[in-house]
């Protein structure tokens, strides 16, 4: 085994004891092919620049996956995701390829993003199970075959928290979770986010702080359970969430 093999597989063992869960050989085939697709994409459309070795399997795969280490222990189990802002894929395709009984809707606002996800999706043998919509979140949360309709609403690097959780929570069934995806998290920022939780009928269950392998830095999941129906107001208008966020 050549040294640059021995030290991705070094790396990969890091990345699955981190997340207390170990692919099948089916799943690390399928990682690996969407790692190639990237790549292959990535050349003629600049989808992102966490392409090679650690970048693909720290910055992307074990990012998107920590925050559901407690999911990836019931793997049988079948639910109902959507990734708002989806981009290149993360967390929603790694999702996918984890979870082999759960489905998963990809929503992007970007055709060049949407046409790759489907191309993906058909290449890693997974579009029986994934949905892609080319939408904004705005208007998708107000569509009827979209609104409270998905046990988890999750967002990775998409805006501040409070702008986040506008998105996020109409698509909730009652008993459904939203999870955003921060890097640094702060008092204010919490205080912020509450307030306008209120305004949602939801409230915070957790927040849960993880140190990513291979010194990449601090992620924060903060998880929010719907109390309510979210009031049908919510999602406003196309661009209102960003522009007059709620909680202030």
């Amino acid at each position: 085994m050549s040294n640059n093999k021995k030290n991705q597989k070094a790396n990969h063992l890091t990345i699955w004891n981190e997340l207390k869960w170990i692919p099948s050989e089916k799943q690390l085939a399928q990682f690996i092919h969407l790692q190639e697709l990237l790549k292959e994409w990535n050349k003629k459309t600049n989808l992102t620049r966490l392409v090679d070795g650690d970048n693909f399997w720290t910055g992307q795969v074990c990012d998107s996956l920590l925050p559901l280490q407690k999911e990836l222990q019931y793997p049988e189990l079948s639910h109902k995701y959507i990734d708002i802002g989806s981009g290149c894929g993360f967390p929603g395709i790694a999702i996918a390829i984890a979870m082999p009984n759960s489905n998963i809707t990809l929503l992007d606002s970007s055709i060049k993003k949407t046409t790759f996800l489907k191309e993906v999706s058909k290449e890693l043998g997974l579009n029986s199970r994934i949905t892609v919509v080319t939408e904004r979140a705005e208007k998708a949360g107000r569509d009827p075959i979209l609104r409270s309709n998905f046990d988890y609403a999750i967002a990775r690097a998409v805006a501040s928290a409070n702008v986040v959780a506008e998105y996020l929570i109409p698509f909730l069934k009652s008993t459904g979770q939203a999870l955003i995806f921060k890097g640094s998290w702060s008092e204010a920022e919490q205080q912020i986010l509450k307030k306008a939780l209120t305004e949602l009928n939801a409230e915070i269950q957790l927040n849960h702080k993880f140190i990513l392998p291979n010194n990449r830095g601090i992620r924060n999941i903060i998880r929010i359970n719907s109390i309510n129906k979210c009031p049908n107001q919510y999602p406003r208008a196309i661009g209102k969430p960003k522009k007059q966020p709620l909680g202030h």
